[in-house]
């Protein structure tokens, strides 16, 4: 039986409401995939690639696909187009590992539903199905919520090297230590690596060494028996045991007290396990990353940690560069975003003032991108439905907030200030914007062009004063 034959094992029960076709030239990801999307209850069929994709839409009529970007004889984008001309009702998914504002925003021209970077859980993919199904079943698209969701955006040539040299080493088994200070994204580089890796469709599991007390970190690092200690209720796997087969990452290392730092040595001496309370050591097949912003031989200097682990974990040093050492990308960063803030809120995508990347340029970023991110989001809220200013960004000395701008037209609300008014006056507005074209104006708001009917019919029959525009 050969590939094909195996992907068409589907019942013939189910309607195409239920039916999810997954498009990917990775046999393992497609694999997982379906196995996964045929757990939540669907019909699903596999292609190899968008050609393949475009032969089975017709007869397999799927509610949703899943399609990978990059792909031989067609890429996603043009499958995309090809299958919206031909099932306009479809909805699609497009999954990447090689994630971009313009890609993501093609993504959406050509009619995606949604964007999923690689690698993601198994979790976030069941919610955004879910989402995706409630919108359709209602009328009304549904937010994803998809924040993990992350891009290593960059134009930096240091940072781009950077990136090119841990495309190299993912694919070994080597222990990698990423170092950087906060808010530089040392863990979206573990998740890089992981998804570059042979394990990459395997578990990829975190843990924060600074989030968790001494006693509890241990529990959930190694696990424990029944009765291990009071409360101990039921066996507890830990994470070790979790990741079996895939990547831990452990965030913040440096956090770790001396105690525990001997056993992580000794698990990652002798890859097995020993569950607290346990009586047989469990072996494990992981691949360990650590995060520190700290300089940890200066820790192991200090006592503070041990010099064996030091070495144990210093296989593959890898130093994240801080923000204010790349200029060059807060651009970038600021607009991916200012774009992401503004959609979670329901305004429009806002542009960028000169003077506001300028301002944003000079700042020293002791937060880096998490920082800049935070930043981004109060400045979209701040500017409304207007551009991006210096003064709606933090001051240069402290990154205080700024106090806000007087008068704020685009946001102001209505006399009597409730939240029907203001929603019944931007929905007019933008109606007024497209000269009327209902179906330009449910696009640029966010909702279905039933929603808008309705909103319009509500509208009326409360019979508020309206704009002369619309009597």
């Amino acid at each position: 039986m050969n590939d094909r034959d195996i992907e068409n094992l589907t019942g013939e029960t189910q309607d195409s409401a239920e039916r999810v076709l997954i498009v990917d030239d990775d046999p393992s990801m497609r694999t997982a995939l379906m196995e996964s999307v045929r757990r939540l209850g669907y019909e699903v069929q596999g292609a190899i690639d968008g050609a393949d994709a475009l032969e089975r839409i017709g007869r397999f009529r799927p509610w949703l696909v899943l399609t990978d970007l990059k792909m031989p004889r067609m890429t996603g984008l043009d499958a995309i187009k090809e299958m919206k001309a031909r099932a306009p009702q479809t909805l699609i998914v497009l999954m990447t590992a090689y994630g971009t504002v313009e890609t993501a925003v093609e993504a959406m021209k050509q009619g995606a539903s949604e964007y999923l970077l690689k690698p993601f859980s198994m979790d976030l993919l069941e919610r955004v199905i879910a989402n995706l199904k409630e919108g359709r079943e209602s009328g009304v698209p549904q937010p994803a919520g998809i924040p993990e969701q992350r891009a290593i955006l960059t134009q930096d040539p240091g940072m781009a090297r950077l990136l090119s040299t841990i495309e190299g080493v993912a694919a070994s088994q080597a222990t990698v230590l990423i170092h950087g200070e906060s808010g530089t994204g040392k863990e979206l580089l573990a998740r890089f690596i992981h998804s570059r890796s042979p394990r990459a469709h395997r578990p990829f599991i975190a843990v924060n060494c600074a989030a968790l007390p001494d006693g509890l970190l241990e529990s959930e690092l190694f696990g424990h028996e029944r009765g291990a200690f009071t409360g101990a209720l039921i066996r507890k796997i830990g994470k070790f045991e979790m990741a079996h087969t895939g990547t831990l990452l452990l965030d913040e290392i440096s956090e770790m007290n001396l105690g525990l730092q001997a056993k992580l040595l000794r698990v990652l001496q002798e890859r097995e396990v020993d569950r607290v309370g346990g009586r047989e050591p469990v072996p494990v097949n992981i691949r360990v990353i650590a995060t520190t912003n700290r300089t940890l031989y200066r820790e192991v200097e200090q006592g503070r940690f041990r010099e064996d682990l030091y070495y144990r974990l210093n296989v593959f040093p890898i130093t994240v560069p801080p923000l204010r050492e790349r200029p060059v990308d807060i651009p970038l960063l600021a607009r991916h975003f200012a774009a992401q803030s503004a959609a979670r809120n329901g305004l429009p995508q806002p542009a960028l003032s000169e003077g506001a990347i300028a301002h944003l340029q000079r700042l020293p970023w002791k937060g880096n991108v998490r920082e800049l991110e935070n930043v981004m989001e109060r400045a979209v809220l701040l500017a409304g439905h207007g551009p991006i200013l210096s003064e709606h960004c933090p001051t240069e000395a402290r990154g205080e907030a700024p106090p806000l701008p007087a008068p704020m037209a685009p946001v102001a609300a209505p006399s009597n200030g409730s939240l029907w008014e203001m929603e019944r006056e931007l929905i007019f507005k933008t109606l007024a914007r497209v000269k009327d074209n209902r179906t330009h104006a449910a696009k640029e708001l966010g909702i279905s062009i039933r929603t808008l009917r309705n909103k319009l019919r509500e509208y009326r029959e409360a019979a508020p004063p309206m704009p002369a525009s619309h009597p």
